[in-house]
């Protein structure tokens, strides 16, 4: 090990992978503590509306009833969409805009009686969604979580370079050497849960791509220019609070709050609750009326809709039924989309624990523990080797020309991920221009060639 920490590549790699991890420790912590609970959104979900389950169903009333019910206790309230009841006796859920530009998700009883009301934004998965995609403090918060996944993509990569046996039996590289206790078995957890967590890790940073800002946004333009844009896109990206705020769906209703004019000769709702239970839609179904704000396009036409809110993309599908007779007018689903949009629409399902159900969340959940060991061990490692008058980064090689292959590595890393490109260049100024004017400064960080 002496040996190869002396070669220039293998020291380059290993400074890369130290100022990468210290950067992105605390980020990969608290990301791995909200993803990990926001795959369990439909739980959450479920457990602050316990109260508007299970309710009395005798003398129960039609779906325009409720609707009524719920726009008479928000007066000027205009109605986006009803969630049908997944049982006869839960709650019907109205979502209504208020005039101030809020939204409300009103529960009526079966009976007809308004329950309770919760603003979207404030459910608990909401707030899981604020933090894990832009810490609470909108688009900044957001470019910061994208830096923070371009750099972590890197740190996986350094670490399986760094990882990689070179001649070594399987003991400290498939599975960790415990029993010696010490410096060794931290660093053989750090190294092989690293190891084991690498795929899945990189296939969460991956997927967490097209909700980004500044990456979805190129990824827009290239879906467009090259002709890939196939109906509407359904996961909201590119200059948004949030990720997964994507799922709460209010943001858009917000910004175009539609009012369906009351004297529009239409079909019952009740009617084309009938038939979404024929459709067998995976929960939440909801039903939006005609120039309802869509979710993730144009305001609806003049037709009802359902459509699904379930975060497993490859079984939402949309029908729409005219306002007057009630007929089938089109439908689509998860297979009219282009493949770019299925690829991506499979990755969001498996990025939220809902491609396989109750295994995706788990593997989830043991993805972000993994996640979790690798960060605390990495940073112990880091404080045990410290010395007290330095940032104990790895020393710079002494012919650091012979890193061609790196450089080509590092450009390729760059063109597909902007934001990491702009802060190597900011590193390349900072290292160029204002370290070597700072010999104390570059003294703590190590910039000095070994």
């Amino acid at each position: 090990m002496a040996d190869i920490c002396r070669i220039p590549l293998y020291r380059t790699i290993w400074r890369w992978h130290f100022y990468a991890g210290l950067f992105v420790i605390p980020f990969i912590l608290m990301l791995s503590v909200t993803g990990a609970a926001y795959l369990f959104k439909p739980e959450l979900d479920r457990w602050q509306e316990r109260e508007w389950r299970g309710l009395p169903v005798a003398e129960r009333v039609d779906a325009d009833a409720q609707v009524t019910a719920a726009l008479a206790a928000f007066p000027g309230a205009s109605f986006h969409y009803y969630r049908v009841p997944e049982a006869p006796g839960d709650a019907a859920i109205v979502r209504v805009g208020l005039p101030n530009g809020t939204m409300r998700d009103v529960a009526v009883a079966p009976r007809g009686r308004v329950i309770g009301s919760v603003n979207p934004d404030d459910r608990i998965s909401a707030w899981l969604a604020k933090i894990h995609g832009s810490l609470l403090i909108g688009r900044a918060g957001g470019i910061i979580v994208e830096l923070t996944a371009s750099w972590a993509i890197v740190m996986i990569l350094t670490g399986l370079y760094l990882w990689w046996p070179r001649g070594r039996g399987p003991a400290g590289v498939v599975w960790p050497r415990l029993r010696l206790g010490g410096r060794t078995a931290l660093r053989d957890l750090h190294a092989v849960t690293g190891f084991w967590v690498s795929g899945l890790a990189l296939v969460l940073l991956l997927t967490a791509l097209p909700w980004t800002d500044v990456w979805a946004q190129g990824f827009r333009a290239v879906r467009a220019e090259m002709g890939w844009v196939q109906g509407a896109q359904d996961w909201k990206s590119g200059g948004h609070a949030s990720h997964h705020a994507a799922h709460d769906h209010s943001a858009v209703a917000k910004a175009t709050p539609a009012p369906v004019a009351n004297d529009t000769p239409r079909v019952p709702l009740d009617r084309i609750v009938l038939r979404a239970r024929n459709e067998n839609l995976p929960a939440p179904v909801i039903i939006q009326p005609p120039g309802a704000p869509n979710m993730f396009g144009p305001p609806n036409g003049n037709a009802w809709t359902l459509t699904t809110q379930t975060q497993n993309r490859p079984l939402v599908r949309k029908v729409s039924y005219d306002v007057v007779t009630g007929i089938e007018v089109s439908r689509s689903g998860f297979a009219d989309k282009h493949v770019i949009d299925r690829i991506v629409g499979i990755g969001v399902a498996w990025h939220e624990g809902a491609l396989f159900g109750i295994v995706s969340q788990l593997i989830g959940v043991l993805t972000a523990l993994m996640l979790m060991i690798v960060a605390v061990s990495g940073f112990l490692m880091w404080r045990r080797r410290k010395p007290e008058d330095m940032l104990g980064a790895p020393p710079l090689p002494r012919d650091p020309a012979r890193l061609k292959g790196v450089a080509a590595i590092t450009l390729l890393l760059a063109a597909l991920l902007p934001l990491l490109a702009a802060s190597l260049v900011l590193l390349w100024i900072v290292d160029r221009l204002i370290i070597p004017r700072l010999p104390r400064a570059a003294a703590w960080l190590g910039v000095a060639r070994a």
